[in-house]
């Protein structure tokens, strides 16, 4: 550093700026989603450091089909939720009766919208590990293990109904 003004090794002036344009890309967040979204490129960490809990934006078709069935098993329970209602059934769920024993449409929306937020933050942190013990990713298909399930007992309890 000489006056002031920092140089590199080969005494041209640097002012701290190494980029070639002026745009910053960090502020076209919508942009960067949707073009990552489609054209996904890090499908693993980028230092030595992440390669053991990297956020990656390519996750395999296994991940996908889960969280889509997860998502399709949700609605399919919150329309069989509401018609065990109609017959006389009770919400176990003490989160989700108050909103049961109102609005059906304002039940269905967050019931979906918690379900579809939980799935996102799932996939998102799919390599990451719970407790240092189980992948997320496997939580995601447990998830879809108990959705299953879940719709099963609905059925079978319509099946006894009728």
């Amino acid at each position: 550093m000489a006056d002031g003004i920092d140089t590199t090794a080969n005494g041209i002036p640097f002012d701290g700026e190494r980029r070639q344009s002026s745009r910053d890309r960090r502020k076209r967040l919508v942009f960067s989603l949707f073009y990552g979204g489609l054209k996904p490129r890090r499908r693993a960490g980028r230092r030595a450091s992440d390669h053991h809990q990297p956020i990656v934006d390519w996750h395999g078709p296994g991940l996908l089909a889960s969280s889509v069935l997860v998502l399709i098993l949700c609605s399919l329970d919150a329309f069989l939720t509401l018609w065990l209602m109609t017959v006389g059934a009770v919400e176990a769920n003490p989160l989700m009766a108050p909103l049961v024993a109102g609005d059906a449409q304002r039940f269905a929306i967050t019931k979906l919208a918690m379900t579809g937020a939980g799935i996102l933050t799932c996939v998102a942190l799919a390599n990451f590990r719970v407790f240092r013990l189980i992948r997320v990713a496997t939580l995601v298909h447990t998830i879809l293990v108990a959705y299953l399930v879940l719709v099963g007992y609905e059925l079978a309890l319509l099946a006894q109904h009728a």
